[in-house]
């Protein structure tokens, strides 16, 4: 396949290794806005994968290069317009989660998607993950009988640079919005209601963003079922992502391994031997690899979006719920939230 990849900053870059990594691409084409960038990746790519075929091209260019698929890693403020033009121009798109940066655009491109018939997958990676996969297998066959309580953490090792939080969106629709879409996906159901709150003991400029460096937030299901989940910049271990789910005859739990960035307090416990791992990407690399593979099977028409606007749009909702939670500090009803 002929696969276009637009943004080529760390997640970008880190996409089109995965890529070029990958029988399916034959050959990929890339862009990035800023000058020289896309020539320099590509030196990279043709060192690590010699049997792909790398072009570059200008960003004006890429839908009319005749790609079979887009995959879209820009900055957030670029994601809208690159979905616009793959659903307009009907090349299948992937897209790095957040849709937009905003509700509305979001609730938009759903709608836009939904009278179309180019799909598009939206990369939340967890629906790809071993241990997630599980959890949901666990939860979908009875095997915990009812569910009722679930622990979520996205623990980040260490802060993402300074000048990328006044446009993140905020803690809850950066990183929380990952344990959103993954509560969705394990149990089948949405959220009712949330009440969130926040906290600052790290580097200043979280304040002066408005933002947070660490967030939790109890979350009440449709069916009940209660979510604690937290999130934080500060996890110096390393990079813990986990989801607990209880239920009336077990417990199950993904990201139980011996990379857990965690110490046990016991005597005589060698559990985790680590060594931890310390990134986003190097924790889901392997789902990252699993998630591009599945949109070439979107894209051939094999197989339908595995998580679609629509699906990123339930999550994105529960993270604006929580930043009004946060900031009015009150329980939100997700019905106060504008939805589909």
């Amino acid at each position: 396949m002929r696969i276009g990849l637009v943004g080529l900053g760390r997640i970008g870059a880190f996409h089109a290794e995965t890529l070029a990594g990958l029988a399916a691409v034959e050959t990929l084409v890339i862009t990035d806005a800023r000058e020289g960038v896309a020539d320099e990746v590509a030196v990279r790519l043709r060192e690590i994968a010699p049997g792909t075929r790398v072009e570059v091209v200008r960003p004006e260019e890429l839908l009319a290069a005749g790609v079979d698929g887009l995959v879209v890693a820009t900055a957030t403020n670029g994601h809208a317009e690159w979905i616009r033009r793959g659903i307009e121009g009907g090349v299948p798109t992937f897209c790095e989660k957040p849709v937009s940066g905003g509700l509305a655009e979001t609730i938009e491109l759903a709608r836009l998607e939904a009278a179309s018939d180019t799909p598009v997958h939206i990369g939340h990676q967890r629906r790809f993950d071993v241990g997630f996969r599980r959890v949901r297998e666990a939860v979908a066959s009875g095997e915990l009988g009812f569910v009722h309580t679930i622990r979520a953490n996205t623990h980040d090792q260490a802060p993402p640079p300074a000048e990328f939080i006044p446009t993140s969106g905020g803690i809850f629709r950066d990183c929380g919005v990952h344990d959103f879409d993954a509560i969705r996906y394990v149990t089948g159901r949405e959220v009712a209601s949330v009440y969130a709150v926040g906290a600052n003991k790290g580097a200043d400029f979280f304040s002066a963003a408005g933002d947070v460096d660490t967030g939790a937030a109890v979350l009440t299901l449709d069916d009940d079922t209660l979510v604690l989940m937290s999130t934080t910049r500060y996890n110096g271990g390393g990079h813990d992502v986990r989801m607990e789910v209880m239920g009336e005859r077990g417990t199950i739990t993904a990201g139980l391994d011996h990379t857990l960035a965690m110490t046990s307090a016991e005597p005589d416990v060698d559990f985790p031997r680590g060594p931890q791992k310390w990134s986003f990407m190097e924790r889901f690399l392997p789902a990252y690899q699993a998630e591009l593979t599945a949109f070439f099977e979107v894209a051939a028409g094999r197989a339908p979006s595995p998580c679609t606007i629509a699906d990123a749009l339930e999550a994105f909702r529960v993270a604006e719920a929580c930043e009004l939670s946060r900031a009015e500090r009150r329980p939100v009803a997700m019905t106060e939230i504008e939805g589909l």
